[in-house]
């Protein structure tokens, strides 16, 4: 990962990259378009011979006009090169149409953060989401995850799901290796984990702790998949300090829950859940860490996911460094018994035990 207690630019390159910052959302906007407008996948098809600007304003249906000044700033920020009179997909372009990745990274930014991001500066001065009212007027993104705009939604979705179930087989393995008989999943939105845990172990009972909302959404996916007897749900708000939690699991499960909250709300979590839980459970976090990234391109995704935190989830949460949380879980009475680094695509899973 970049070492970055170095600045990396000439002053030359580094007035070259403020203009680049300066029309990043145009650049964005045009990297967008080209895909949705089947303007990339047309080039992709003609491989390294390229097409003219007739010839793809044939294939694609946009004018001559769009397709040109689309693919002149897809120029300029290298997505095609030239290969006179011919525009050529190059591998920057090649990643917005086929990388999995960069899809969900880039839906996830146009129909959920852009309009929202514009209240940044509002969000950080005032500690609240300010852009979320560019979707709805909701406390928190949480309470209004399934009344979210329909595109929103499933892109939020989408977002969510691409990062933590390329993770599963691998978890798996590793919670049901103490063969748990209960497990309570907090956090557990739609039922995704619970779902794979039934399907892993089929004596397993799910306890799904979620708000009522959400609980709503993964009972109603349980009874579709025919797992209503195993999957149950307990409405609650975590960030109600009143509200006592069940008892009586043999594994807790927090996957990418945490990072929705401030580390002070963190601890408060932590430290009931301690409570309600019996000596022998085991407590499981997976976390996304900045700093425990293989590669600079996933830290900054992380980095930039943080903001969306401050700008519309509920705008004191972020996806933290690790030295910062591990801190706040030992200040909550645990230790790590085992940490794996490096899960899926950057994955952290803490396995706790009582101090």
């Amino acid at each position: 990962m970049t070492d970055y207690t170095n600045d990396p630019f000439t002053a030359l390159e580094a007035k070259n990259e403020a203009q680049k910052l300066a029309f990043s959302p145009i650049i964005f906007h045009t990297a967008r378009t080209l895909r949705d407008l089947g303007i990339l996948a047309v080039l992709d098809k003609a491989e390294s011979a390229g097409l003219n600007a007739v010839q793809i304003s044939e294939k694609s249906g946009v004018s001559e006009y769009g397709v040109k000044v689309l693919l002149d700033m897809a120029l300029s920020a290298h997505i095609v090169t030239w290969k006179s009179p011919n525009y050529v997909i190059a591998k920057l372009g090649y990643f917005l149409l086929h990388d999995g990745m960069t899809r969900a990274n880039l839906d996830f930014t146009a129909d959920v953060c852009y309009a929202a991001m514009m209240h940044l500066t509002e969000a950080i001065e005032e500690g609240t989401p300010a852009g979320l009212k560019e979707l709805g007027d909701w406390p928190t993104i949480y309470e209004g995850l399934s009344r979210l705009p329909e595109k929103a939604k499933e892109s939020w979705f989408n977002f969510d799901h691409f990062y933590s179930d390329r993770s599963f087989p691998v978890l798996l393995e590793k919670v049901f290796e103490h063969k748990p008989k209960s497990i309570f999943d907090i956090g557990g939105n739609t039922g995704k984990w619970s779902l794979q845990c039934v399907n892993y172990d089929k004596d397993v009972q799910m306890t799904i702790i979620d708000l009522p909302q959400q609980i709503e959404m993964a009972m109603k996916n349980a009874r579709e998949k025919g797992f209503a007897e195993r999957i149950k749900g307990c409405p609650a708000n975590m960030l109600d300090k009143t509200q006592e939690l069940p008892t009586g699991a043999d594994a807790w499960w927090m996957s990418q829950f945490l990072d929705c909250f401030s580390p002070m709300e963190i601890l408060s979590i932590l430290q009931r859940v301690r409570k309600a839980m019996h000596s022998n459970a085991r407590v499981y976090i997976l976390e996304l860490f900045w700093d425990a990234q293989r590669y600079d391109a996933a830290a900054l995704s992380l980095n930039a996911t943080s903001l969306y935190f401050t700008c519309l989830a509920n705008g004191n949460s972020r996806f933290y460094r690790s030295e910062d949380f591990l801190e706040i879980v030992e200040a909550a009475g645990f230790t790590v018994a085992k940490r794996t680094d490096d899960i899926g695509l950057g994955h952290t899973l803490l396995e706790l035990k009582t101090a």
